[in-house]
């Protein structure tokens, strides 16, 4: 097929997209596979839209992660350190081949296991707190605290070190026009205190990933100060921050269809399932991360230069009904194998085992102590952050 120029797109409010991001994808989607647009950052992007081409394009080792394939004067991204800016999310091979190489030799099915109970006991010591009140605000109650609880137990961050990690995500997912300098604040303070929490496990081992890093080798191949800095960051930022929205997400798409939560609390079996069905309906990842051809390419028939950011909508292909059968609709028992909320090619989420299981355990948890759950708002009345990087909620309002 020869490259076109795409079309003129509908028009995209931003607003419009944070708080209903679907409709617009379905109008984007139905009018062309591929639109010029303004992306996260203000400059322009290409956005794929259809599930076969974001497919396609996720497993397609010339579209590089690795900003420096991007058009000089072109996406410049969040402005990080060295030590934060070099990691998993902006690498291609090899070097991205050996760190996560090494990555997986230290995060094993064994590190994530272990990790079983303490969810659960977290998740019932949250509910606990809460259950007197009759009512609550889920995300700040339960599915913020619950993930960074995990983060932190995975890492090996003693209880009184703990800080206020979620200051830090948000104010580089969703920042605050009104405070310009919080992001560059938080990067800061991110990176004073992983170095400090590394240069801890080097004194004092524990039985923790960190320190599972930092040990890690392979021949005499091992992981630089720099390179577990930048680790411990996105552990952080993308596995703490994600399974917050997962978990919120899928509570309120269960509360908003009464049926389905009724057919999860008849059979808890099915509740794997559901948690990849909730992950395809409304997951916490919109677009996967910013991609740069390093040869002129075509996606869905039109041509993008090398170089020009490319952006995967996930959430526009995960609901084409050219892959799923009525995908506005929730269904548990539908077969959502194939979404993508999790990745797909060579950069697959390492920590979705982890992911999974912890998503499972907050709602099994949640359905089983209250039964007559339900919003304590109008749906219309839930507030999104205002982010394109992110779908997750403001607050969950809920009473039991």
């Amino acid at each position: 097929m020869s490259a076109t120029t795409p079309s003129r797109p509908p028009l995209v409010d931003p607003a419009e997209l944070v708080a209903d991001p679907y409709s617009v994808y379905a109008r984007l989607r139905e009018a062309g596979p591929v639109h010029r647009i303004a992306g996260t950052d203000g400059l322009p992007a290409w956005l794929v839209t259809r599930y076969d081409d974001v497919r396609e394009a996720l497993a397609d080792r010339r579209l590089s992660l690795d900003k420096r394939n991007a058009t000089p004067g072109g996406y410049h991204g969040l402005a990080l350190p060295p030590a934060l800016d070099a990691n998993l999310l902006n690498m291609d091979p090899p070097d991205h081949t050996r760190i996560r190489r090494l990555v997986s030799r230290a995060f094993t099915p064994r590190h994530i296991d272990r990790l079983r109970e303490p969810i659960r006991e977290t998740a019932d010591s949250l509910l606990d707190a809460i259950e007197p009140h009759g009512h609550a605000d889920l995300i700040t109650s339960y599915a913020a605290p619950l993930p960074i609880t995990v983060i932190c137990d995975l890492l090996g961050v003693a209880p009184h070190d703990r800080r206020d990690f979620r200051s830090w995500t948000d104010a580089l997912v969703a920042p605050d026009p009104a405070q310009p300098g919080r992001a560059k604040e938080s990067v800061r303070s991110m990176l004073a205190f992983f170095a400090q929490l590394i240069a801890d496990k080097q004194a004092a081992p524990a039985d923790d990933l960190l320190s599972a890093l930092i040990a890690v080798r392979d021949d005499t191949d091992r992981l630089s100060e720099d390179e577990l800095t930048s680790l411990a960051f996105v552990i952080l930022f993308a596995g703490y921050e994600n399974t917050v929205h997962l978990i919120g997400n899928s509570t309120l798409a269960l509360l908003s269809h009464p049926g389905q939560l009724s057919a999860l609390r008849a059979d808890p079996g099915r509740l794997a399932g559901a948690v990849e069905e909730l992950a395809r309906y409304d997951g916490p990842v919109p677009l996967a991360i910013r991609r740069f051809p390093t040869e002129d390419i075509t996606i869905g028939g039109v041509g993008i230069p090398a170089g020009e950011t490319v952006l995967l909508s996930l959430a526009a292909a995960h609901r084409d009904p050219h892959r799923f059968t009525e995908p506005d609709r929730l269904d548990i028992g539908r077969d959502a194998t194939g979404h993508l909320a999790l990745g797909h090619g060579i950069h697959y989420c390492l920590g979705a085992p982890l992911a999974r299981m912890e998503t499972e355990i907050a709602l099994a948890a949640l359905i089983d102590r209250f039964p007559g759950l339900a919003l304590d708002i109008a749906p219309d009345e839930v507030r999104w952050r205002p982010s394109m990087r992110a779908r997750g909620l403001v607050a969950l309002p809920v009473r039991y």
